[in-house]
């Protein structure tokens, strides 16, 4: 099959913001970017580890999700997309290819527009779950630290509405009292410029589960737990910015995965049945991460889902699907191919291998389309 991979680089991203006419004149008086912007973005390692794969099996176009991205796939008409775009900007970034994809009527792996938007609103998807009666948390969306509503449970979580990655979502987002509370939604609602969801902190373990395939046959790879007695010394125990991208690095990575998990039956069961009834609700498709935390009782609680996984390929970077996939006997390359797969069967398309000739093979990033 030609199939084109449809990517959001860091610095494609960048110069994709760099490129917008800036409609606010006051400069001076504009929050810098966060630190964080484009953490979401994929590394030039991930994405030419991703088409190395796909070119194991396929003829491959590497296109960035940038504005020119809809005229490109126009050209190519590739049989399939393989998409880990996640953009930049806006609540529905993560549904721009996707979108641009049933505009030209080609068929592209992962969930759809609705879902992805869903996924990214972490209100939207609780009250989804909350409707269906799947465990999460209490929560409450603040769009000004003025109208932060009375009677909210500390501690909890400050997050930014819509970001993964754990953007936004730092050592200091664990707040225990009224004060830290609202210098904290004053300090995200500034920095990303919209609401946050405030959320009741659960104490318990917390647990991340990879999934591939569709309804009703998903595959729940093994649990992997995050241990919080492997941040440094004083941290909060949360998944922070810090805990993903600034303590644990390739140098000196952090024991903070056990994988498989340490569950009893009954434990690990519940997950994997939460775990899968949230992906049917939500019609998550072809591969999803969803993590969980368990409460003061030890009961499992969704705490959000992402349809559009990381997928970092070295094993030292602690990417935790990969990190799944290899314990139930995945490589990286059987991963990949698995989830084309899988949106090959929805698709009703039959791949042909294709072994693109060495001059059509892409060395570098350079040669994207």
């Amino acid at each position: 099959m030609k199939v084109a991979l449809l990517f959001s680089s860091k610095a494609g991203m960048e110069a994709t913001l760099s490129h917008r006419p800036d409609e606010r004149h006051d400069e001076e008086d504009e929050p810098p970017s966060p630190v964080d912007l484009f953490a979401e973005c994929d590394s030039d390692e991930t994405i030419a580890a991703v088409g190395r794969v796909l070119q194991e099996r396929h003829q491959v176009v590497f296109i960035e999700s940038d504005e020119k991205a809809y005229a490109r796939l126009k050209r190519q008409r590739p049989h399939l997309v393989f998409n880990i775009a996640e953009r930049v900007v806006g609540p529905n970034r993560e549904s721009h290819i996707p979108t641009i994809c049933e505009m030209l009527d080609i068929p592209y792996t992962g969930s759809d527009p609705l879902t992805l938007g869903l996924c990214l609103d972490k209100s939207r998807a609780k009250e989804i779950l909350s409707y269906h009666r799947i465990p999460n948390p209490a929560f409450w969306i603040v769009e000004s630290a003025a109208g932060i509503p009375a009677g909210i449970r500390l501690p909890a979580i400050v997050k930014p509405l819509f970001e993964g990655s754990s953007k936004g979502i730092k050592n200091n987002s664990l707040v225990h009292s009224l004060g830290d509370l609202y210098e904290r939604v004053e300090e995200v609602i500034a920095a990303y410029n919209q609401p946050v969801i405030v959320e009741r902190f659960l104490s318990g373990r917390e647990f991340t589960v990879g999934v591939l395939g569709n309804t009703p046959n998903h595959e729940i790879l093994p649990i992997v737990e995050i241990d919080h007695g492997q941040l440094p010394s004083g941290a909060a125990p949360i998944y922070s910015y810090e805990a993903k991208w600034v303590w644990d690095t390739r140098e000196k990575p952090l024991d903070i995965f056990k994988c498989p998990a340490p569950v009893s039956p009954v434990l690990k069961a519940k997950i994997e049945n939460f775990v899968t009834r949230t992906c049917a609700v939500l019609r998550i498709r072809d591969w999803c991460r969803v993590d969980i935390r368990l409460d003061e009782k030890g009961e499992p609680n969704i705490l959000e889902v992402n349809p559009l996984p990381g997928i970092l390929p070295n094993p030292e970077d602690n990417s935790c699907l990969p990190k799944a996939a290899r314990t139930a006997g995945y490589s990286y390359s059987d991963l990949i191919h698995k989830v084309v797969e899988e949106a090959s069967k929805r698709y009703g398309l039959r791949p042909t291998r294709i072994r693109p000739a060495a001059s059509e093979r892409p060395a570098v990033l350079a040669d994207r389309v």
